[in-house]
């Protein structure tokens, strides 16, 4: 136990030291962390997983969260916009459409380690499913998506607005 509330609290309080360890900036020594001697220890995959690297790779989990936060702050729907679950029944796919006014953003997850096909039909929210423009995506597609056989691949993320 390093971390000093859980020494204080030991031991109803377990402290925080198996929850975080130092931030891993880059392949430097302790990871960029510090030039001094952390109290826990830099886990070895600094060398590979380190926010330096993240920035350098278009699809790293650091610049997919970072497009998803300014897609977020940019557009109204995703904002500001109603939740309507799509899909709701379906095990492997989380879906949902957020919309504001005229705007609606369709949002598709496959939770799943297969690909998975997704159909959807909208024309009860009034919204035209044949075609939705591409706001963000994990796979290789183009701008535009037919909503009407939509691929994802395994853990995929698509993210599309739909119009009226």
């Amino acid at each position: 136990m390093k971390d000093p509330i859980g020494r204080i609290g030991w031991p109803q309080e377990k402290g925080r030291d198996g929850e975080r360890t130092p931030m891993q900036w880059n392949d430097s020594p302790n990871a960029g962390f510090t030039p001094g001697q952390p109290w826990l220890p830099v886990p070895s995959t600094y060398k590979t997983h380190n926010v330096e690297d993240e920035m350098k790779d278009p699809s790293s989990i650091l610049n997919v969260y970072r497009r998803l936060l300014t897609l977020r702050h940019q557009n109204r729907a995703l904002l500001d916009g109603d939740y309507v679950a799509v899909n709701p029944d379906d095990p492997n796919v989380f879906s949902y459409l957020r919309r504001y006014k005229g705007e609606a953003v369709l949002v598709v997850l496959n939770m799943s380690a297969q690909p998975q096909q997704e159909k959807f039909d909208l024309t009860g929210q009034g919204f035209d499913t044949k075609l939705a423009r591409t706001l963000l995506t994990t796979s290789k597609q183009s701008d535009a998506a037919t909503l009407t056989n939509l691929s994802l691949e395994p853990f995929g993320i698509y993210i599309g607005a739909i119009s009226k």
